[in-house]
């Protein structure tokens, strides 16, 4: 896996991490894992990993916190890193700090990816890497955009990382991205699945209506809503 990337004459690898942030309470969605929705009968958490995989990520780690067992149960097999946010009430940034701290130091880049976005996939990974590694000179962050709206996943160098983990317990990506706008590169594509995310049980209609994909609780989750 991976991609081979030309420095001072000589090949050497770029080795890329990601981080997958599930462990949100799913409180607009009834109490229930997003991550366990399931599209064409695979759950979103399931296919993100194996999107990840596919896309040439040399290391995986998800941040689990509520619904932590349950999500586990569908993972058990896959090749993962398993974080627990005992404090996932604090919010996504503290899901992403505990994320990046658990990744091996010497990653090139990191993949940050949100466990919400059911469209994507392999190809859509692939393509945000490659943004990257083709990033205008003085940037170490790339953002999918989509008529001017940025979405994710996002991918930034391990300085950046680094920077993250240094900095207050509330900054994320995010804060570093606005404290540091000039270094924040753009991938501007016409493809909403950068952009498209279900938080509401009206976002799972729409996302239906829009797409024409339906998503689907798996049957204990279904009689419980």
């Amino acid at each position: 896996m991976g991609c081979l990337l030309k420095q001072s004459g000589l090949y050497s690898r770029m080795s890329i991490g990601a981080v997958l942030l599930a462990a949100g309470a799913g409180t607009r969605m009834g109490g229930r894992p997003k991550a366990l929705l399931e599209l064409g009968g695979v759950p979103l958490v399931l296919r993100q990993l194996i999107a990840l995989s596919g896309a040439g990520v040399d290391e995986l780690v998800i941040v689990l916190g509520h619904h932590a067992e349950s999500i586990m149960r569908v993972i058990e097999h896959f090749p993962v890193t398993l974080v627990h946010n005992p404090r996932p009430d604090d919010g996504q940034v503290s899901s992403l700090r505990l994320g990046l701290a658990a990744l091996n130091p010497r990653v090139d880049a990191v993949v940050v990816a949100l466990i919400d976005q059911p469209l994507i996939d392999e190809e859509a990974i692939t393509a945000v890497i490659g943004a990257f590694k083709k990033r205008p000179e003085g940037t170490s962050v790339l953002v999918p955009r989509v008529a001017g709206q940025p979405g994710n996943p996002v991918v930034f160098s391990a300085a950046v990382r680094d920077e993250i983990l240094a900095g207050e317990i509330n900054v994320g990506c995010r804060q570093w991205r606005e404290a540091h706008p000039g270094a924040v590169a753009s991938f501007d594509t016409d493809n909403r699945r950068f952009v498209l995310d279900v938080d509401t049980l009206e976002d799972i209609e729409r996302f239906e209506r829009d797409t024409g994909h339906a998503l689907r609780w798996p049957a204990p989750l279904a009689a419980a809503g």
